[in-house]
C-alpha cells in the first residue's frame, strides 16, 4: 500500500499549500478506491484526499457498513491524522471497529480505530 499511496502524491492538486496527501479505502469485498487532496483558491472548497477516496466509493456504488479500512499519507516525515471534516465523514460510513492507517513515505504508520479518532461524534443518534 506504501507504494500506491506515494505514487498518488503525482495525482494531488496543490498549488497553494504544497501538502500533498494521498488516501486508499479499502472496502470489505477488497476492492480499493484513490483519493488525492484538490485544492481551490477558496480554501474552503479544497476536498481532502480521504474524503475524495471515501466519496468515490459511494459513487461507485457502496455504503455504510461495505468500508474496510482507510490509508492516508502525507508527502512528508509526519505522520498526518485525518482532519475533523474527513473525521465526520470516515464515522458516517465507517463501522467504530475499522482501522485508520495513517503513514509517511517511510513506511512509518499509526493506526486507529474509527472510535479512537472520533470518540465523541454527531450521529445519526443526535438528529432524533
Amino acid at each position: 500500500m506504501k507504494e500506491r499511496l506515494i505514487n498518488l502524491h503525482n495525482n494531488s492538486y496543490s498549488p497553494y499549500s504544497k501538502f500533498r496527501v494521498s488516501a486508499v479505502v479499502e472496502m470489505k469485498d477488497g476492492r480499493l478506491f484513490d483519493g488525492v487532496n484538490v485544492e481551490n483558491a477558496s480554501y474552503g472548497s479544497t476536498i481532502c484526499a480521504e474524503r475524495s477516496a471515501i466519496l468515490s466509493a459511494v459513487s461507485a456504488g457502496y455504503k455504510r457498513g461495505d468500508f474496510n479500512k482507510l490509508y492516508v499519507m502525507c508527502d512528508n516525515e509526519k505522520i498526518g491524522m485525518p482532519c475533523f471534516a474527513c473525521r465526520a465523514v470516515i464515522n458516517e460510513f465507517f463501522e467504530k471497529s475499522c482501522e485508520v492507517i495513517c503513514m509517511n513515505p517511510n513506511g512509518d504508520e499509526q493506526i486507529h480505530t474509527v472510535e479512537q479518532l472520533c470518540p465523541y461524534p454527531f450521529d445519526e443518534d443526535d438528529l432524533k
